[in-house]
């Protein structure tokens, strides 16, 4: 009577006739009373312990048959169409050769863990050798008192770098150079971490340090503060028109437009004061008056060059204006015009002292009636021939020449006074003989008649 062998689920593997051996499988199959069934038998249990190991695959496999592949080392099984690895890592230190998808290698090595995806084999993990010891990313849980918190820590040769978290806390264990943790990214304290490349945005910056790492790297401590008072060592520059702004209601302005620099007070009415340290006082020598546009100047002024006022020259106080100069210049540098010296009065016209220069002279008056002043070159001593061209004086001689002098009267002259200096008038010369005690004689062409003692006449021709 034949066998039917059937496969687990049911199906029908073969029939076998009695007495026959069938080789429809990888191992043989024995029909009854087949005549020395023992050696195949025995040979169907060594392939069984091994798993037909061997470099080629069974022929005839069944589905979930299993299968030595001594080229790989491999325990493979076959799935209904081929044999594939049965998931177990190949552990040496090179790659295995002829491998098949989905093949795992341990590399010995490194201990790291390989897959062959059909055409290499792709790095599973560990991503550090093992002679990098732990380097990267490996998720952490750390005790705090708010509970366990789930992070992220890098390391690099087994130190940790950083953490990274999702929210503030403080470990509860001691976690060396990590005293409490920020959400974000914490770096290892004990390193002297540092974040190195290009940064769009920062939250804050250590100012604990002054030492720069190069010349493009620099500490935080050597940046300027804008929340106090700080100190830079270098030069400032602000480039741009807009310039500077200082005080509370920015009051204090420095800006430039077409290359012209404004320093500009801007509260109404208010000063713009320039103050210095004189042992130990502050004194203001300098201030521009915002309530009225003046200039107020405390102390000496000197002035090297010239001094140019276009308005009024005003000198409130009592002391005597003095100039060390020989001479005192007006009307520099401009067109020949008049000018000189202007006394206050309550006239229509002050009273003047200046240079006429259409006359090539000085002049002088008030109230617009002005008189040359009397000059060397106008003295004449003969006023005869020179008449109404300048003062007279005497010459060498000590004479003066008139053509006729004219005199006020000058009182009388009495009798006997011999002392008497005054010029005598036409009236003492008509008298002149009433001092010598006669009576009044007049003049003519005729003798006179009678008379006394000490009289005497004139006479003249007709």
């Amino acid at each position: 009577m034949a066998y039917t062998i059937n496969k687990t689920d049911g199906s029908v593997v073969t029939t076998i006739t009695d007495g026959t051996v069938d080789n429809t499988t990888s191992i043989q199959l024995f029909g009854k009373s087949f005549s020395g069934f023992g050696e195949g038998l025995n040979e169907n249990l060594v392939k069984l312990l091994e798993n037909a190991a061997s470099t080629s695959a069974p022929s005839s496999p069944l589905t979930g048959e299993l299968w030595f592949d001594t080229n790989t080392s491999q325990l493979k099984v076959y799935d209904g169409s081929s044999f594939k690895p049965t998931g177990a890592a190949k552990s040496q230190a090179s790659a295995p050769t002829s491998p098949s998808a989905g093949d795992l290698w341990h590399d010995s090595t490194n201990d790291q863990l390989y897959v062959y995806t059909g055409s290499a084999f792709l790095l599973v993990g560990t991503i550090f050798t093992a002679g990098q010891t732990l380097s990267g990313f490996q998720i952490e849980t750390l005790a705090s008192s708010g509970g366990n918190k789930v992070v992220a820590s890098m390391y690099a040769g087994n130190t940790r770098v950083a953490i990274l978290s999702k929210e503030t806390f403080t470990p509860t264990v001691t976690q060396t150079g990590f005293a409490s943790i920020k959400a974000g990214f914490t770096l290892n304290s004990t390193l002297g971490a540092v974040f190195e490349g290009t940064n769009t945005q920062a939250s804050s910056i250590d100012v604990s340090g002054t030492t720069n790492s190069s010349s493009t790297l620099i500490a935080g401590g050597n940046f300027l503060r804008s929340d106090q008072a700080d100190t830079t060592t270098g030069a400032l520059t602000v480039d741009t028109d807009s310039g500077v702004i200082i005080g509370d209601s920015q009051e204090l302005t420095l800006t430039v437009s077409s290359n012209d620099v404004t320093i500009a007070q801007t509260s109404q009415d208010k000063d713009l004061k320039f103050t210095v340290n004189d042992g130990g006082t502050t004194k203001t020598p300098l201030q521009l008056t915002g309530a009225d546009g003046g200039v107020d100047i405390v102390g000496d002024v000197t002035i090297t060059g010239n001094l140019n006022v276009s308005g009024a020259y005003d000198f409130t106080s009592s002391n005597i204006v003095k100039h060390t100069d020989t001479f005192l210049k007006v009307n520099a540098d401009q067109t020949e015009a008049d000018a000189g010296l202007i006394v206050e009065t309550t006239d229509t016209d002050d009273a003047r002292l200046f240079y006429d220069v259409s006359e090539n002279q000085w002049v002088a008056g008030e109230n617009q009636s002005y008189s040359a002043l009397i000059r060397e070159t106008n003295a004449i001593t003969d006023g005869h021939a020179t008449k109404n061209s300048g003062f007279l004086r005497t010459n060498a001689s000590g004479n003066l020449k008139v053509t006729t002098l004219t005199l006020a009267a000058t009182g009388t002259i009495s009798e006997g006074d011999t002392s008497n200096t005054n010029v005598p008038t036409i009236g003492a010369c008509v008298t002149f003989g009433d001092l010598w005690g006669g009576s009044a004689k007049t003049v003519s062409t005729s003798d006179p008649s009678g008379g006394d003692d000490g009289d005497f006449w004139f006479k003249y021709e007709a």
